[in-house]
């Protein structure tokens, strides 16, 4: 979420609120914002849905900031934000990683990149990196060595155990 962003406020209201949940009026948001929501935000509760997608600018603000919308009360105009914890199933083997769909994703996520950005920095195709995350194929030995190399330089790391659950970045 780039400063200046129209929804950059509530982005960085989020991220500095150090709350487990968060809960706004709507006129609170447009006070932030400095304007209001569009009609859409008031009347339909699909507005505020966890998409992370680059037409979805408003849930990028939340879901960058570590959060998601848990409940939206139309009729009270209020919403109310809950620190969001992804969990992946991150295999390793003498200390490294296996490079199997989640840790793929959770690299991904904790480097707070889109597929598309993701694949321009392996070098490869946004398809290949879906194929990846929904475990179509796993990337070869080459292209393994590359990941253990980009999440070193983004400081990922997988705690001692066999499984664990890394808090990636979210965004």
């Amino acid at each position: 979420m780039k400063p200046g962003s129209k929804y950059y406020p509530l982005f960085d209201y989020l991220q500095s609120s150090g709350q487990d949940d968060v809960l706004l009026a709507f006129a609170e948001i447009e006070a932030m914002l400095g304007g209001e929501l569009p009609a859409s935000a008031r009347d339909r509760k699909n507005w505020w849905s966890n998409r992370d997608s680059a037409t979805a600018l408003q849930a990028s603000a939340w879901i960058k900031a570590g959060y998601h919308v848990q409940d939206v009360d139309i009729g009270q105009k209020k919403v109310t934000f809950r620190k969001y914890q992804a969990h992946y199933n991150i295999q390793t083997k003498d200390g490294k990683i296996i490079w199997q769909q989640d840790a793929i994703r959770a690299l991904r996520k904790h480097m707070g990149l889109t597929q598309i950005d993701f694949a321009e920095q392996m070098g490869v195709r946004r398809q290949t990196v879906s194929e990846w995350e929904n475990g179509v194929y796993e990337p070869d030995r080459s292209t393994a060595k590359f990941l253990e190399l980009v999440a070193k330089h983004a400081n990922f790391a997988v705690p001692d155990s066999s499984e664990q659950n890394p808090e990636p970045s979210e965004g």
